[in-house]
């Protein structure tokens, strides 16, 4: 065995891990005797069996990960340095690494996506800086979106339980509710979780810096906020989104609500109309419900959530009717106004016209990205759908240095997702190699009651991609949980692919059906069957067993089964 040292100069490290990495990619070459690379020294020492492996071979191996590059090898015995690398590539690492740019990181934007980057760039040992305007910092989720409706949901479930027991023999009490008491509540919630999730996470982070201030894009690496210019190697733009108000004649005069205002109401409206018919209407359309206003809906499209089946959409309009909520589809509204106080929708409802009165207006019509007045048109950044921005499989906007995570991309509109985006755009902005994004397994909620939950593909989206599928539902009537709990509203279905028996998606409508989705989701996503889910062991008189019972449904009629069958 012939063996050789070697001493090599190294760019592009930035911390320890970066060595790690340096280390891991050389061993994988046959043939490496000793391996040692220090960050703080820039350099690497290995010793090789050169019947197997070369110097060349190992200078190869670390150039390939396109983050680091061998700029010398260091000739000790000679006490020389022989420049057998290209020696200029050291200033483009330096100009790419911090050594021009005051920061790693700026991060325009203070939500979910934009917090997740600057955690993980932090861990990274960058220097962050984050420009935050509009709502308070946590962004839509903690302030005006997940965090004050999923509690005031929970608190009108409550009061409606209270008025409407499941159980023969309970005698309801005629619960009534102290409105502002819930939403003083409410409000100190979101008070304490944007303290605690937001910002004590970062207020003692060394590497990252939270300036209020609106930021705009004047180069690719350059920023301006209150007349100061800030640069880093890298951008992210997660600025989030807001109600898409529709040009209606009358609305901009009648001091309409959106969910940034919804839950700062101090009375309760006597009549809330609501204009839409996805997610954001329909929870909050049944929370107000709930709690003691008339509700009416107006929705554009023919169905409610008319991107779902209409098993799910017609058992949900026929549950939230059941509760007292008008629903008005295929409306067309023709202008808004006020008269004598209340707020008067003049209307178009599947070609009848009609007038509908009430005391407050909700406006849920979709979504806009936030991205107007941050320079985008003067660096010719790619729009997407109009106001949002586009982004490849890496989270890279048509600028590849400038990313962009979260709402504001329209892609997944969600706190989860934008949590996961934010991570992988730093990854992928300083990792060893870029990720693509991957939603091929994405569960979801609406969360009314019953609740909608999916997973994966529906039958209709199984059958425009040609998939041999077949679908196994069973009614929640059918699983004894809800039996025993007197609640029986809605039904488990599951979608699977004939030619392997692996599942490829569900639709639940059920309370908390929500809690069933992960089961279903790391089934699809790790490949498992059927066979193999329907023989795992489900807990008697829970929910969960109903996804057991939907799988043996498949091949046997539920109905005709023991409490017992496997």
């Amino acid at each position: 065995m012939a063996v050789e040292t070697i001493k090599l100069e190294i760019a592009g490290m930035t911390c320890d891990d970066c060595a790690k990495t340096v280390i891991n990619e050389v061993d994988k070459l046959d043939g490496i005797i000793f391996n040692d690379v220090s960050y703080p020294k820039k350099t690497g020492e290995f010793q090789i069996d050169t019947d197997k492996t070369s110097s060349s071979d190992v200078i190869n191996a670390i150039n390939s990960t396109g983050h680091y590059k061998v700029v010398n090898e260091i000739v000790e015995n000679a006490n020389i340095i022989t420049d057998t690398i290209d020696v200029n590539y050291e200033d483009e690492i330096k100009e790419k690494q911090n050594n021009n740019f005051d920061y790693d990181l700026i991060i325009i934007g203070g939500g979910s996506a934009a917090f997740s980057a600057a955690i993980k760039a932090s861990e990274l040992e960058k220097k962050v800086l984050m420009f935050n305007e509009g709502l308070p910092i946590g962004g839509t989720c903690v302030n005006v979106g997940c965090v004050p409706s999923k509690t005031l949901i929970r608190a009108a479930e409550q009061l409606h339980t209270a008025n409407h027991p499941n159980f023969i023999g309970i005698i309801s009490g005629g619960s009534t509710i102290d409105f502002r008491e819930i939403i003083r509540k409410k409000t100190e919630l979101v008070g304490d979780l944007r303290e605690a999730k937001y910002i004590d996470v970062l207020k003692d982070d060394p590497n990252v810096t939270i300036v209020k201030a609106r930021a705009t894009l004047i180069d690719k690496t350059i920023v301006e906020a209150d007349g100061k210019n800030y640069s880093a190697e890298n951008i992210l733009l997660a600025t989030g989104s807001s109600t898409f108000i529709p040009d209606i004649p009358g609305l901009s005069e009648v001091n309409f609500l959106i969910n940034d205002t919804l839950y700062e109401v101090e009375k309760l409206p006597e009549h809330l109309i609501v204009i839409g018919g996805r997610y954001i209407a329909l929870e909050n359309a049944q929370m107000f419900a709930r709690l003691g206003s008339k509700v009416t809906i107006l929705q554009r499209s023919f169905r409610i959530i008319p991107d779902e089946t209409t098993d799910v959409t017609e058992s949900l309009k026929g549950f939230l009717e059941e509760e007292g909520i008008e629903i008005k589809t295929g409306v067309k509204i023709k202008s808004v106004e006020n008269r004598n106080g209340s707020v008067i929708v003049n209307a178009s409802v599947k070609d009848e016209d009609e007038v509908i009165e009430g005391s407050h207006i909700f406006v849920a019509t979709g979504r806009k990205g936030n991205t107007s007045g941050m320079g985008l048109e003067n660096l010719g950044v790619e729009p997407h759908k109009d106001s949002f921005i586009k982004t490849n499989e890496f989270l890279q906007t048509n600028i590849p240095n400038i990313y962009s995570a979260g709402d504001v991309t329209g892609e997944y509109l969600f706190v989860y997702s934008a949590a996961y985006e934010g991570s992988l755009a730093v990854n992928n902005m300083f990792g060893e190699a870029k990720v693509s994004k991957d939603y091929s397994v994405f569960p979801w909620v609406i969360f009314t009651d019953p609740q909608v939950a999916g997973v994966g593909m529906d039958e209709d989206q199984a059958y425009k991609a040609k998939i041999n599928y077949d679908i196994s539902t069973i009614q929640l009537k059918d699983i004894p949980r809800s039996i025993a709990a007197r609640n029986t509203k809605g039904f488990i279905k599951l979608i699977r692919n004939k030619d392997n028996n692996k599942l490829i998606g569900a639709r639940i409508l059920a309370s908390e059906g929500s809690e069933l989705l992960m089961e279903i989701s790391l089934a699809i996503k790790f490949g498992l069957t059927v066979t193999e889910l329907k023989d795992m062991f489900h807990p008697y008189l829970t929910l969960s067993e109903g996804v057991k019972l939907a799988a043996i449904g498949f091949d046997k009629d539920v109905k005709k089964l023991s409490c017992c069958a496997v």
